[in-house]
């Protein structure tokens, strides 16, 4: 009796876990296609792009040739590219950046709409993002807070909305060169040793892509993007290059005070009333001992300088310690202290062009402040005998 009971009693009721699985089961399934709806949609886009802002971004493979299509001005993704007002960088995986070179048909004058037309801007205006790439690097979010203090805007580094809508672009960015025959003529190899250097006629530009590079404050890659049809090796006189084109304004004020910060490697020049006149990247000293922190003054000012080799100076170099004496070497863009030399009121100190441009904003030189010889050409003619020169970490 016991037992019929016991086998007869209902049993009671247990909860299972098929209700829960069916529910994740279910939220699984709908965020796996809203996935693949978003994926149908970017992918049958025309071009397959994303639009953000006024451009349309693209993958590149940089394996793969790069193809420049006729129409307006538009980059492939680079590194933290800035196109929009939004705060969140772009990811960069394995991507480049190119500028396609057309004619600008639009109305001016106009904002910015991608990065390497901020940086023209942004040069056009006498602050400097350096060399031009169209990449947001560290250089052009300073520029751009240059230019924000200037304007008395939030220095956020960004090129937003309210910093697009006052840097107005009133030409187009690009623009046409034509190879001159001077311009192949002053062509001529560099000597690899300071000897030979000093024996040479002029240390002007080796090869075409760096003098146009230069005329166009440009980093050599984007001028080969900029004309991808273009044989390096074997260009004509009469042949048609796009270049940006840049131009500072009149340099009609006088620099006043010239601050060199350290830590952010920039210079920036004010005048009598602190408005802020020009802003370029620089290179500082490698070594911290040999930065001169504090107050300076201009002492020398020299276009086209020919450059003193002191041995001394260059304690690692092998060549300088057989040679055992100075040597001078003639002046050009590839001198050691390229188109200009500013001389400051400490010895063997000063600031100066250099022959490698696309390398400004680094901690390498011997104790100078470098700059891009189209910027140390543009500060030289802003100071004077005496123009006080700040140093701060």
């Amino acid at each position: 009796m016991q037992i019929y009971t016991k086998f007869k009693q209902p049993k009671p009721k247990r909860r299972t876990r098929s209700g829960a699985h069916w529910g994740w089961g279910l939220f699984v399934v709908l965020l796996l296609f809203g996935a693949w709806w978003r994926w149908v949609r970017v992918e049958s886009a025309p071009d397959r792009g994303t639009t953000i802002g006024d451009a349309r971004l693209q993958t590149f493979n940089p394996a793969l040739p790069v193809t420049v299509v006729t129409n307006h001005a538009r980059p492939v993704v680079g590194a933290n590219i800035l196109l929009t007002n939004r705060s969140a960088p772009i990811p960069a995986t394995n991507r480049v950046t190119v500028m396609e070179p057309v004619v600008d048909s639009s109305v001016f004058p106009r904002s910015p709409r991608d990065t390497l037309e901020v940086q023209v801007a942004l040069a056009r205006a006498g602050i400097s993002s350096g060399s031009f790439d169209g990449v947001a690097g560290s250089q052009t979010r300073a520029a751009i807070r240059a230019f924000q203090l200037r304007e008395r805007l939030g220095e956020s580094g960004i090129a937003d909305a309210e910093t697009r809508s006052r840097l107005l672009l009133t030409s187009p960015v690009l623009t046409n060169y034509v190879v001159s025959s001077n311009d192949l003529a002053r062509l001529q190899p560099v000597a690899t040793t300071w000897l030979g250097k000093s024996q040479q006629s002029a240390l002007d530009y080796e090869t075409l892509l760096e003098l146009v590079a230069e005329k166009g404050h440009a980093h050599p890659l984007l001028i080969k993007r900029l004309n991808p049809s273009v044989n390096w090796t074997n260009v004509l006189a009469g042949t048609e290059l796009r270049l940006p084109g840049v131009s500072y304004p009149p340099a009609n004020g006088r620099a006043a005070q010239i601050t060199i910060h350290l830590s952010g490697k920039t210079l920036k020049v004010f005048d009598a009333n602190t408005n802020l006149l020009a802003h370029f990247p620089c290179s500082i000293a490698a070594r911290v001992e040999k930065r001169p922190v504090g107050q300076l003054h201009v002492a020398v000012v020299a276009p086209n300088p020919n450059y003193t080799f002191d041995p001394e100076v260059f304690p690692e170099s092998a060549e300088a310690q057989k040679l055992g004496r100075k040597l001078i070497l003639p002046a050009g863009p590839n001198n050691p202290v390229g188109l200009a030399w500013i001389g400051l009121d400490r010895p063997g100190y000063g600031i100066h062009g250099t022959p490698a441009p696309e390398q400004v904003g680094r901690t390498e030189s011997h104790g100078c402040f470098r700059l891009a010889n189209w910027n140390a050409e543009y500060l030289l003619r802003m100071v004077t005998m005496g123009t006080p020169v700040s140093v701060v970490e």
